[in-house]
């Protein structure tokens, strides 16, 4: 059974970079598109980000395009997400998920992600 365990989280200044990481154990990634999505406090959890199996399709929400970058490595079993120029409201706990109805395509609709980490939380302040 897929599971998947994020990491990376952590306090930065506005302007800072993080590098969000997800490794997975029970299944092979390059299954399945993956994804990164938020929830910040007193908002709905939107998807920022997704890729596809072989990585040469990605999407971006707006509000992180040009900032953030996901990335796979199929070989290591593991997603990641480098996020830069970091705002505060990009403040939140962000999740690793994946969309096992997906290859080839992906898109960020949260509701197709079925499988999910615990979350890891990114706080953007000075």
């Amino acid at each position: 059974q897929l599971q998947l365990v994020e990491s990376g989280g952590g306090l930065v200044q506005p302007g800072g970079s993080l590098r969000l990481s997800c490794a997975a154990s029970g299944a092979d990634l390059d299954l399945y598109a993956m994804g990164w999505l938020r929830q910040a406090p007193g908002k709905e959890r939107e998807a920022v980000s997704c890729i596809v199996s072989n990585g040469l399709i990605t999407n971006y929400a707006d509000s992180v395009r040009g900032r953030f970058t996901i990335s796979r490595d199929n070989a290591k079993n593991t997603v990641d997400l480098h996020m830069n120029n970091l705002k505060p409201e990009d403040t939140g706990v962000y999740y690793c998920a994946s969309d096992t109805g997906r290859r080839l395509t992906c898109n960020l609709n949260e509701d197709e992600f079925d499988v999910w980490g615990q979350g890891t939380q990114v706080t953007v302040s000075s």
